[in-house]
């Protein structure tokens, strides 16, 4: 008897709704399904309570919901001969309610088609025409968000029925079905603005344009026994050899059999015979937490220039920035620690890049053709080719010489070339903004066109190819690539925008309530942005505004940037280094190379001799020319500088981080009667530099800045 009753329940249950005909259970889309078997009558709750003629008149345990059987019946009965504007099918049971207009639809068709259903006083309904829409009152002359700030996924800040906004910041948008799925979850209770906090303003709008509030807690609060585990405290011994008889998990208070938790996370324990603790002692530190303790206060006492300085083995390096589970928030200061770039050389990082260059096959080529006036959309087209391999040789034809491809596969120095005018074309874009350190900024063509994701990887391939490394990064948005934006604490010297940081600087040294008002109406557009412009903020909340301000400046409303930007530095593991060896990377990404001098950059190359002692004798007059020569450029004496003559002879205009394949060399052009002798040629593919044999300084000073200028 009980089966029969059970398969005549679930029986019911598949059944379908009587107004739309569906048989889905989804009720966050169309309602609970409701079933009242004595009248064989299954309906979805949101297509009863949608229904043009039909109302509430018992009360809530009468019928179903309070809707009496009598008064569904007849509503089936006057659906049944209404045809659905958009399926044509019978059951329309709502109508539009503007009175010109004569459409029914089902309730899910109506979804479809973008109707609106206001849950709220007489549930009214709206057709796709004469729906109820949303106005902006957002300043035309401000870049507001362009991430939903529910799922963080990019949207067109563009009012639709599928894009909705907070009306009381204006700052706030999202996706109708993310801020649907969250009222549902977070009930009335709970249900506000993401970024302003609003609720009642908030959710009047909100059910305005048709998005369901159920009238309940929230889901979380609603789960039976939800934090119960709260109530417990952990009860384990987690030494590696516990010498308790009765086990691990067995405590007695009191004794040396007690358990002690570790007083940082109280998630480890110990007995305390285990750990050889007194009796009163409660300071016990489980070996997780000792690390991270111990890794901070290292990083705190040890600048990483020292680090940089020694000898420092790769596993030792490993151990000392792996991060540990419980350790994926480190403090601000440490996150600001970027050390300064000492030396010209950067063995560690040079010794990291080889590794990853190991992965690069020399038998196989990408082709590069580049217009040497945009390189960065020379580098984008030949990135968004289909047949691109990063692990492949860069092979770069620039479009004003006549060279074939298998020429110039192997031709370092146009490969470096193109690398330096890419690095340079990228800083000077609109995807950076800053003087010298550099954020990443807000461009919407740029997030539709998913530049920044190129970006990345165009820095990539820049180190691992053997071309220059960034060296305009902010201190902010290296950590964001180390850290995660996520684990930042922006302050205000991070603002790029000149006025904006002024601004926000003048919030931040306001000393009575006076000045901060007046501060805050000065910067009234970057707080309205924000949401942040309120007039009842007070000295207490100082800190909170600014860090609400800071955050969404810099890390909420880019979220999406940094996240695809980080994606392309993941191109040949470089990402990963980063993160293991970040003192290392933190000089390139975030230091320009050191200045050259003429002693460093006399010492880059190797001077190749000739056997006969004759010659030898002249082409030592000239490496005296060649080093007074570096030194006049040095003083500014000769239009030529030393970058330029590090350009004419390898194409790069600093050591790349890679270092130089071959190492820069110097030749000689013994004069055999031809008048191209007479002056130096650099061979950049092989990093070559032949000096002429000239028999006064003067002569050899004219012709090489003859050459180079001319050249250059």
């Amino acid at each position: 008897m009980k089966k029969n009753k059970r398969a005549e329940v679930e029986n019911f249950q598949n059944q379908a709704c009587v107004f739309c005909k569906l048989p889905d259970d989804c009720p966050e889309k169309y309602g609970e399904k409701k079933t009242c078997l004595k009248h064989n009558i299954t309906l979805h709750y949101f297509c009863l309570l949608m229904s043009s003629g039909v109302y509430q008149r018992g009360e809530e345990n009468e019928g179903i919901c309070g809707f009496l059987v009598e008064d569904i019946q007849k509503e089936i009965n006057r659906s049944s001969k209404l045809a659905c504007h958009f399926c044509k099918k019978r059951g329309a049971s709502v109508g539009c309610s503007v009175k010109e207009c004569r459409k029914s639809f089902h309730f899910p068709c109506g979804l479809k088609k973008e109707c609106i259903f206001q849950f709220t006083e007489m549930f009214p309904s709206f057709c796709w025409i004469h729906r109820p829409v949303q106005s902006t009152a957002v300043s035309s002359r401000l870049s507001g968000p362009y991430s939903c700030t529910i799922c963080l996924e990019f949207i067109e800040p563009a009012l639709s029925y599928s894009v909705l906004k907070c009306p009381c910041c204006n700052s706030s948008w999202f996706h109708r079905d993310c801020v649907q799925h969250q009222a549902y979850s977070a009930g009335m209770f709970f249900f506000r603005c993401t970024i302003c906090n609003n609720k009642d303003k908030f959710q009047q709008e909100m059910l305005r344009m048709g998005i369901y509030i159920p009238e309940r807690d929230a889901s979380w609060e609603l789960e039976e026994n939800a934090y119960s585990e709260l109530l417990q405290s952990y009860q384990h011994c987690d030494v590696r050899h516990c010498f308790c008889r009765k086990g691990r998990e067995y405590s007695q208070p009191g004794s040396k059999w007690e358990i002690v938790r570790c007083q940082y996370c109280g998630s480890r324990g110990t007995h305390r015979s285990c750990s050889s603790l007194k009796r009163l002692q409660e300071n016990w530190v489980c070996t997780e937490c000792r690390a991270i303790i111990h890794k901070t206060e290292t990083l705190q006492r040890t600048s990483v220039s020292s680090l940089a300085s020694s000898p420092m083995k790769n596993e030792t390096a490993k151990q000392l920035l792996k991060r540990s589970p419980k350790g994926s928030r480190l403090s601000a200061p440490y996150h600001r620690d970027i050390p300064s770039r000492q030396s010209l050389q950067t063995l560690p990082a040079m010794e990291i890049l080889k590794e990853l260059e190991v992965q690069i096959n020399p038998l196989e080529f990408t082709r590069f053709t580049i217009n040497k006036d945009d390189a960065f959309r020379g580098a984008l087209c030949a990135l968004r080719r289909k047949g691109f391999d990063p692990h492949h040789l860069i092979a770069v034809k620039f479009t004003n010489t006549r060279t074939s491809f298998e020429i110039v596969a192997n031709n370092h120095g146009q490969r470096r070339e193109f690398l330096r005018l890419l690095m340079h074309k990228l800083e000077n874009s609109s995807l950076f903004e800053g003087s010298c350190s550099k954020n990443l900024a807000l461009d919407p063509q740029a997030l539709r066109e998913d530049l920044y994701y190129d970006a990345g990887r165009m820095i990539g391939l820049s180190l691992v190819h053997g071309g220059p490394a960034p060296g305009f990064f902010s201190k902010m948005l290296f950590n964001c690539v180390l850290y995660g934006p996520e684990n930042i604490v922006p302050i205000p010297e991070d603002l790029a925008d000149a006025c904006a940081k002024q601004k926000v600087k003048k919030i931040e040294e306001a000393l009575t309530q006076d000045e901060l008002q007046t501060a805050i109406k000065e910067a009234s557009e970057y707080l309205a942005v924000a949401g942040c412009l309120r007039p009842d903020w007070t000295l207490c909340d100082k800190e909170i505004l600014m860090k609400d301000i800071l955050n969404f400046h810099l890390i909420t409303r880019m979220h999406v940037p940094i996240q695809r930007f980080c994606e392309g530095l993941k191109i040949l593991g470089l990402l990963e280094k980063i993160q293991l060896f970040p003192e290392a990377f933190a000089e390139l990404f975030c230091h320009k190379p050191q200045k050259l001098t003429s002693v460093k950059l006399g010492d880059l190359f190797t001077v190749h001799y000739s056997l006969d002692g004759n010659r030898k004798l002249r082409e030592t007059k000239v490496i005296g020319f060649w080093r007074q020569y570096l030194q006049d450029c040095e003083d500014s004496a000769c239009p030529v500088s030393l970058e330029t003559i590090l350009v004419f002879a390898t194409a790069a205009d600093a050591v790349p981080p890679i270092g130089f394949v071959p190492e820069p060399s110097i030749e000689f052009l013994h004069s055999q009667g031809q008048l191209q002798e007479m002056f130096p040629q650099g061979e950049t593919s092989f990093n070559s530099l032949k000096l002429p044999i000239v028999q006064t300084y003067e002569e050899f000073r004219r012709n090489m800045d003859y050459a180079i200028c001319y050249s250059i």
